[in-house]
């Protein structure tokens, strides 16, 4: 239980790296007027690109930590859903791996607009958009799906999980969060640009605080 422990800790700290690497490239106070075209990269700073750039990407891995201790809290009830859960995860975050990777180039090349040429730039964001923003459609689906299999395998019971976990699934706590950051853009403007982060911190600690009152009884 102290590797099942520690692992979730881990999944932990990846939320809170991951999290802030994106804020970094993400936020800034224009970044609800300028969604389009990804015109809020204009008002972030550079280095803000590149230390959100390598706190993601050094901080991404543990959130495969973070998934094997999911799978090990799942285990008991249910070897192949806990598994598939454990699968689903890793396609999740290598595909938000590669997203990720890519947000401090598109910000370099939106910063760089008035020095390249419009029709070279609508190709690049073109490029961008079909190649790489499109992940986060695919990663919406995944997580769907990760959710759905995470939800039934605790269910179905003998899990380290009470059953009421099964509604603090991944995409309920997504769907929860987007509709209070559109219901109080105060709090929007800061979470919203770290959605999943803000998501698998939840989940994590949620998970973390069912453990440790296991452990305790």
């Amino acid at each position: 239980m102290k590797l099942t422990k520690t692992l979730g800790y881990l999944g932990l700290i990846a939320s809170i790296m991951v999290g802030l690497g994106e804020y970094f490239l993400h936020y800034s106070t224009n970044i609800l007027e300028h969604s389009e075209n990804y015109e809020f990269f204009k008002f972030v700073p550079s280095n803000n690109l590149t230390k959100g750039h390598f706190l993601a990407v050094i901080g991404l891995p543990f959130y495969f930590a973070g998934y094997i201790h999911l799978y090990r809290m799942l285990r008991p009830g249910n070897e192949v859903l806990a598994r598939l859960v454990l699968a689903i995860g890793f396609i999740a975050f290598a595909v938000g791996g590669v997203w990720i990777g890519s947000r401090a180039s598109i910000g370099n090349i939106v910063n760089l607009k008035d020095t390249i040429d419009v029709f070279t730039y609508q190709n690049l964001l073109a490029h961008y958009t079909n190649h790489m923003e499109i992940l986060v459609q695919a990663l919406r689906i995944i997580i769907a799906a990760l959710s759905v299999v995470f939800a039934i395998a605790i269910l179905k019971g003998n899990t380290y999980y009470k059953k009421w976990m099964a509604i603090f699934n991944p995409i309920t706590i997504l769907i929860t969060l987007v509709i209070i950051g559109k219901l109080i853009p105060s709090i929007g403007k800061h979470m919203l640009p770290i959605l999943m982060n803000v998501t698998h911190f939840i989940l994590f600690g949620l998970s973390l605080f069912q453990l440790n009152k296991l452990t305790k009884n």
